[in-house]
């Protein structure tokens, strides 16, 4: 129960970030992973820079993408969203800007100028006149190859990149052999969902938090999760026991269970302002 109210809170936190009615800017400095997406990348305008690495590491301790992160993996170009969500594949500045995590870069020696200046003036606009344009990142060299490999059907992505034989498809390959296949396919299953959502503006920030809610309501039961915090946190074997052995081995009926409503334990939201 106390799990369940924890992801409640968190998720009308991140809501309320992403909501907010005045400028919110976020300096992601280091690591943002997980909840700090929640934090750092609802924000209106978000700053990084050549420290900076972003992802969304979920799958690989048995939960789905969430704090809303499913609706900027959805808003990623392509299919950029299904790559990042599925291997927890971390993004440098030019990545984070590329796949929508961030929208500006200012070299971290000008960040107390910048902080200053926000203090001083209020306006945010000093983040604009401020920003660089980083250095390339890696996932624009294999936009193609992402957007081929990850629009198959979950079940079919792991044999592909088997087959692929490119450097890009062997680390993408052995990153979903350390994910959970059953959190990957409802992560990929979230995703697609609120990008067809999109189209009829059902497919924002309230939309992701109450699928992945879903999710999360339902982990300590019946999915990967507990498993994934022993192998990673409490024995830190590395070796977690996963209820299935790959992607294709997911049947879409236990997507559904676990992406079914809640019914009356449904995710509420407070009403935007």
């Amino acid at each position: 129960a106390y799990g369940r109210r924890f992801w409640a809170d968190e998720y009308r936190m991140n809501a309320r970030i992403a909501e907010y009615p005045k400028p919110v800017v976020s300096l992601m400095q280091g690591y943002t992973m997980g909840g700090g997406v929640g934090l750092g990348c609802h924000a209106s305008t978000r700053v990084v820079c050549e420290t900076s690495q972003i992802a969304m590491p979920e799958v690989a301790i048995g939960l789905v993408p969430d704090v809303g992160g499913t609706a900027l993996l959805a808003r990623a170009p392509g299919h950029l969203g299904e790559y990042l969500g599925a291997t927890a594949a971390r993004m440098g500045p030019a990545d984070a800007l590329l796949a929508g995590f961030a929208d500006a870069y200012v070299p971290r020696e000008f960040w107390l100028d910048l902080e200053t200046r926000l203090e001083q003036t209020g306006d945010v606009g000093v983040v604009a006149e401020m920003c660089e344009t980083p250095p390339p990142g890696p996932v624009a060299a294999v936009r193609g190859e992402v957007d081929t490999l990850f629009a198959l059907p979950a079940g079919e992505i792991e044999a592909a990149l088997d087959g692929s034989g490119t450097a890009f498809a062997m680390g993408a390959r052995a990153a979903l052999g350390r994910a959970s296949p059953l959190a990957v396919a409802c992560g990929i299953a979230n995703i697609r969902a609120l990008r067809a959502g999109m189209a009829t503006g059902c497919g924002g920030i309230r939309a992701a938090l109450k699928r992945e809610y879903r999710f999360t309501w339902r982990a300590a039961e019946h999915s990967d999760f507990l498993e994934g915090i022993r192998a990673k946190v409490i024995d830190k074997d590395g070796a977690p026991r996963w209820r299935h052995g790959t992607l294709a081995d997911v049947r879409a009926d236990e997507v559904a269970r676990m992406l079914a409503s809640l019914g009356d334990n449904e995710l509420r939201l407070e009403p935007a302002d």
